[in-house]
């Protein structure tokens, strides 16, 4: 089973039993606050990016890609060594280089804001730095009705029943809130446990270890 941007919205509205003017005019808010909850709960190599990009020297800031939700590591690359930098608090930042005048090879960094790394000390020339971080994919709803994400065709379970649970609040419908949450949960767990499972796990080196045993 997957699902395409339409026959999602389909499949909710024949759940719900209603095609209700206010109602299907919320089918997208549903929709997004499903991804939204399965984004922020589960760990999948898919939603994982690396871009690459370059500092200015004297400049303590570096700005964040659009789509960036977390960071899993940042590093600065000069003359072709990559030093991967260690992420600390703005205050340790602060009190490490009080003057922000003082500069060299960055070896901290601190999430400064939703647009911007701090960086420490500040930057004495335009380093190119390599970011691997989690990003937040385009919603389903931001295509057309034949389109389809990752999420709609590898996790559509887990995004019918979050969009349920979203459909049965917005109805007021307690019990059947109850019910999706739960076949909800255990769609996330099993999309957990995929990620998981073959996500990082390395067959060559499990194989290995197999045989030796």
């Amino acid at each position: 089973m997957s699902f395409t941007y339409a026959t999602l919205k389909t499949a909710i509205q024949n759940y719900c039993e209603t095609s209700e003017t206010t109602f299907d005019n919320n089918l997208s808010v549903f929709i997004k606050e499903s991804e939204e909850r399965i984004l922020k709960n589960v760990e999948m190599p898919v939603f994982r990016k690396n871009v690459t990009g370059n500092a200015t020297a004297s400049n303590t800031y570096l700005s964040m890609p659009s789509d960036f939700l977390a960071p899993y590591s940042l590093a600065v690359i000069s003359s072709n060594i990559y030093s991967y930098l260690l992420l600390k608090h703005v205050s340790f930042i602060r009190d490490y280089t009080p003057n922000a005048a003082t500069t060299g090879l960055p070896k901290y960094y601190a999430l400064f804001d939703d647009t911007t790394f701090l960086l420490a000390p500040t930057p004495d020339s335009g380093y190119s730095f390599e970011l691997h971080y989690k990003y937040r994919p385009a919603s389903l709803t931001a295509g057309a009705d034949s389109g389809t994400t990752w999420l709609s065709t590898n996790a559509p379970d887990a995004l019918l029943y979050g969009s349920l649970v979203e459909a049965a609040t917005f109805l007021k419908t307690p019990e059947e809130v109850v019910g999706y949450e739960q076949r909800f949960k255990e769609a996330l767990g099993a999309l957990t446990r995929f990620g998981e499972g073959y996500g990082v796990r390395d067959e060559y080196r499990d194989d290995i270890r197999g045989a030796v045993q």
